[in-house]
């Protein structure tokens, strides 16, 4: 993140410490658009997906590695906030350990470190084709209103 002011860096990482759903944005080859809602990480300088080898979002960044995402939330008072964040993403497929402490941060902030350990989500932590997607911005985009 290039050159944010001290107030829209502490938004950021206050607002994406939250369990928030991501629409991580790709396009194909030829362009065409695909959005999917996701669970994600935030560690002040990169965002961090678990997405399988065989879905469309990593195919498409096989083929085409940059990548949109877009984080919002409208309040019961009508408040709105939101950060958008464009780049080029990286696919991490090792090593195995830090994978694993990947994967479970993020499944932990959706839900809770008491069921992480359910064979459930370590199926799918200890999943080979579960695929790290790590985005550090290029660009960033806020909004409150």
């Amino acid at each position: 993140m290039k050159k944010l002011t001290e107030e829209k860096r502490k938004f950021i990482n206050a607002f994406l410490s939250e369990p928030l759903i991501a629409r991580l944005a790709t396009a194909d080859k030829k362009g065409q658009p695909h959005v999917v809602p996701v669970w994600f990480a935030w560690d002040g300088s990169a965002l961090w997906v678990s997405a399988f080898s065989s879905t469309r979002k990593v195919r498409d960044l096989e083929e085409n590695p940059l990548i949109s995402v877009a984080i919002d939330e409208t309040r019961p008072d009508g408040t709105t906030r939101a950060v958008i964040l464009e780049g080029r993403a990286e696919l991490l497929r090792g090593p195995a350990d830090f994978l694993r402490r990947q994967f479970t941060w993020i499944y932990a902030r959706y839900i809770g470190e008491e069921h992480v350990r359910e064979a459930k989500y370590q199926d799918w932590i200890e999943d080979p084709e579960n695929t790290l997607i790590k985005l550090v911005p290029d660009k960033v985009y806020t909004w409150q209103w």
